[in-house]
């Protein structure tokens, strides 16, 4: 995994260089062990790299004989299958590495456009091709790797992160209120824009093509099928999965570096660990974290499945003191925000797993959205009068009494994507859970992931979001998916036939964080900070915050007690550029 960014000028002209060296240091932290530079003509492009393939030779950019050069944030997990194709071919290809980074530029050559329909992995790419006088982006299906990009009067500049394009100069942080009005209400956003006006997000899957500093051409590979369910039983579903599963894993876990797994205790990490355990030469490394002020989580679930595999098992207990230490630098890293509570636990995981020399961390992200294991989900099989509803029906602030006036059109993203999702073939079920595939993931769970462990130059493998796998899941039969009440049943027979002590039939109480809690402990000075924050004030009465947050411990109260702390801390880093110290309230103060 690494960092990547590059100018395209519009006249012709060298890319200066203060903007290229500006975005690398703002992405140095992504690729700790190398930097890359690249310049020819009207390109200019940068990486930082974390090196997990190919120690020796993988340093980027690299080239073909045809002339076009590639910087990447990927890993092409398929590539030594590639490398064997490529072999065996009648006109066999040479390669100059052993990275499997190198596999995109001899598809392109081979397949133009379309070699990304090679690829089975997770990436961001550039590519510049100086003989047809193109710079091509592309980004893997799911969008597990993010790639941004800006259009200007000067140019077209690309980078992973928006604040590299930011720290550049080529764009001030000016706020999109259409995306903060998202942010507030669903805890994401949506679509090609982002929170920060004029940049915007190469989307899951697609590939842009740029000349002359412009956008010319966009080309999209769906990440699911349009299909509907599959005609198959419990035993030829569950025999297909263990076969898809077992191969997805297997790819993850070619790296040259320590790898482990973030072990939460659920379905979907417990799964990866039982495979892990069954592949592996070795014990899999686990990592848990948990409360350590008494609140619930599945501690015991983990280490009951670590111990039954033999894992190295390493549990973390993680307390509010260090919830409110850690929290600025946490917001921090989410330049593209998600207010997603899951960011603390998945910071702290990430740091320890950093300390104990590991560079590779699998985890389970992707398991709920294809297999059906949300609650909504199965609130959209149930009629009205039985309390069904459709997911997102109501903002995280609404009704509450905190708003100077009513938000609307946040819900205007997700509805574009229900509209896009539905299909004659496809089942309401498969819909809904493309829905989710569509923003939900990409743009908070995936998000999350990368720049918790981006902050700690650790790589995220999501072996859920493999294609082969992620085809056969999403199209599994609604009853393989959702029966007795229990989401991802197909995965929950499947583990109680590996791993019995994972209790997998049994009723999970989810991954909570107690940030209610916490956050009710210190309302009387958090909350009047929060209140006070001009981002906030646009938006919300001040003594009703103040209120919201004495009242947090109620569930509704405590979800938009923390979107709101969030969102301050969040615009005093990204839209003020405050640097903000290792202390909450120190960081919600107004300056001195």
């Amino acid at each position: 995994m690494c960092g990547i960014a590059g100018l395209m000028t519009r006249d012709g002209a060298p890319p200066p260089s203060a903007p290229l060296r500006a975005m690398e240091a703002a992405l140095r932290h992504r690729g700790p062990d190398g930097v890359g530079h690249y310049r020819s003509a009207d390109v200019g492009m940068v990486q930082t790299r974390l090196a997990i393939i190919d120690l020796a030779t993988g340093a980027q950019p690299l080239y073909e004989p045809g002339g076009a050069a590639l910087i990447a944030n990927a890993e092409i997990y398929n590539y030594l299958e590639l490398r064997t194709a490529f072999a065996e071919a009648p006109r066999p290809v040479v390669f100059s590495t052993q990275s499997d980074c190198e596999l995109p530029l001899h598809l392109y050559r081979h397949y133009g456009l379309d070699f990304t329909r090679h690829l089975r992995g997770m990436y961001a790419i550039a590519l510049h091709d100086p003989g047809t006088r193109r710079l091509l982006l592309t980004r893997d299906p799911f969008g597990i790797k993010p790639l941004y990009y800006a259009e200007t009067p000067q140019g077209f500049a690309f980078a992973s992160e928006p604040n590299a394009l930011i720290e550049a100069g080529i764009l001030a942080p000016k706020l999109v209120r259409r995306a903060r009005d998202e942010l507030v209400q669903m805890q994401f956003t949506t679509g090609r824009g982002t929170v920060f006006a004029g940049i915007n997000r190469v989307l899951p899957g697609e590939t842009v093509i740029v000349r002359q500093g412009r956008i010319v051409e966009r080309q999209r590979v769906a990440a699911l099928p349009q299909q509907g369910p599959l005609l198959v039983d419990e035993q030829e579903a569950l025999a297909r999965l263990d076969a898809t599963l077992s191969d997805s894993v297997r790819l993850h876990q070619r790296a040259d570096m320590p790898f482990g797994l973030f072990l939460s205790g659920g379905i979907d990490s417990t799964a990866v660990l039982a495979m892990m355990a069954r592949l592996g030469a070795r014990p899999v490394k686990a990592f848990t974290i948990g409360f350590a002020d008494g609140a619930e989580d599945e501690r015991p679930l983990a280490r009951a499945a670590a111990a039954a595999v033999g894992a190295e098992y390493a549990e973390i207990a993680m307390g509010e003191t260090d919830f409110w230490r850690l929290l600025p630098d946490i917001v921090s890293c989410m330049d593209d925000p998600a207010a997603d509570y899951a960011i603390v636990p998945t910071w702290v995981l990430a740091q320890k797993a950093r300390d104990a020399g590991i560079k590779v961390i699998l985890s389970g992200e992707g398991g709920d959205e294809l297999f059906a294991g949300y609650g909504r989900y199965r609130s959209i099989l149930r009629p009205w009068w039985a309390g069904g509803r459709p997911p997102r029906a109501r903002g995280i602030l609404d009704d509450l009494g905190i708003l100077r006036r009513e938000i609307t059109g946040w819900r205007d993203g997700i509805a574009a994507a229900e509209m896009l999702a539905g299909g004659e073939d496809r089942t309401p079920l498969q819909a809904a859970q493309a829905v989710d595939c569509t923003d939900w993931l990409p743009n908070d769970l995936l998000l999350k992931l990368d720049r918790c462990l981006m902050a700690h130059g650790t790589e995220g493998r999501t072996p859920f979001l493999d294609g082969e796998l992620a085809r056969l899941a999403f199209c599994l039969p609604d009853e393989l998916k959702i029966r007795r009440g229990l989401g991802k049943w197909a995965l929950r027979r499947w583990l109680g036939g590996h791993l019995p002590q994972a209790e997998p039939l049994a009723r999970k109480r989810g991954f909570t964080v107690p940030v209610a809690r916490w956050i009710a402990r210190r309302a009387k000075t958090i909350g009047p900070l929060v209140a006070r924050s001009p981002a906030i004030g646009e938006l919300c009465h001040a003594d009703a915050v103040v209120n919201l947050f004495a009242a947090a411990e109620q569930k509704r109260a405590g979800r938009a007690a923390w979107t709101l702390l969030f969102y301050a801390l969040w615009h005093r880093r990204h839209i003020e550029r405050a640097t903000l110290p290792p202390d909450t309230e120190a960081a919600l103060a107004d300056p001195g």
